[in-house]
């Protein structure tokens, strides 16, 4: 059940994100569901492999290319999910920062109740 909330905390992340960001687009909210379960996927099985792979780089830019690693994920979410978009690295980049501030938020609300 806990794992339903947060899913839908994160769709509700990715459309208020898609609100405010000018180069991200989500056509509805069932694509932000999809995205939410996809980026979840994403982070559960692809992102550790890339950290793992990617570590002496990491170390030399002191956890700076963790940055990148985070677009790379939302890139791959781009590619598999159909009615959601993000135009460029820079904005991949701000989406993921502000994607996760506002998890964090919603669900640091999630645990309070």
């Amino acid at each position: 059940m806990n794992f339903i909330l947060r899913l839908l905390l994160t769709a509700l992340a990715v459309v208020i994100l898609a609100k405010i960001l000018p180069g991200v687009s989500v056509d509805s909210y069932w694509t932000a569901i999809i995205v939410a379960l996809v980026l979840a996927l994403l982070n559960f099985i692809v992102k550790p492999l890339l950290v793992l792979f990617t570590l002496p780089v990491t170390i030399l830019t002191l956890g700076l290319f963790l940055l990148v690693i985070n677009a790379i994920i939302i890139f791959m979410a781009d590619g598999f999910v159909g009615g959601f978009d993000v135009d460029g690295w820079f904005i991949a980049i701000i989406f993921s920062l502000l994607l996760s501030l506002v998890q964090s938020l919603l669900f640091s609300i999630l645990k309070s109740d």
